[in-house]
């Protein structure tokens, strides 16, 4: 077997139908496109969206609900979450850029910390967000906040 006695298998390779290309073809005359209307002319094109006049489907649904663009989305971090992390890696201190090198967040995320589990040990915590009950368990524990 050489390179060019290569050839591909019987039937893979089609080939592509040359439509408008005389009545000999085939396909010669209306070129596939049938007579008459908007889908025959050059030049055309359909809405995206477009059910042939009839009224289509997002203008037949009602509109409901409020998207608010001015809203802030946090990354929710429990104390407990915190807590394990502190233990595992030695820590007093825990701020962004631990949670992102443990892969808790991204780095374009805001993190907000929420009081779920327990807190024992006294830890610095740094993050842009805190629940008030999660800023008390960690004053109450001897740990600090920061925001950012």
């Amino acid at each position: 077997m050489e390179l060019n006695t290569i050839q591909p298998a019987v039937g893979s390779n089609k080939k592509k139908t040359r439509i408008g290309r005389g009545p000999g073809s085939g396909k010669g005359g209306t070129s596939t496109r049938g007579h008459k209307g908007a889908k025959s002319r050059s030049g055309y094109s359909q809405k995206v969206g477009f059910e042939g006049g009839q009224m289509p489907l997002q203008r037949r649904l009602p509109k409901f609900g409020f998207k608010n663009f001015n809203r802030v989305e946090y990354k929710g971090i429990n104390i407990g979450t915190i807590e394990e992390l502190a233990a595992a890696r030695n820590l007093n201190k825990v701020g962004l850029e631990e949670l992102r090198a443990a892969g808790f967040v991204s780095s374009k995320q805001l993190v907000k910390i929420l009081a779920s589990g327990t807190i024992t040990r006294a830890i610095a915590v740094e993050a842009n967000a805190f629940s008030q009950a999660a800023q008390k368990a960690i004053e109450a524990a001897g740990g600090s906040i920061a925001k950012v």
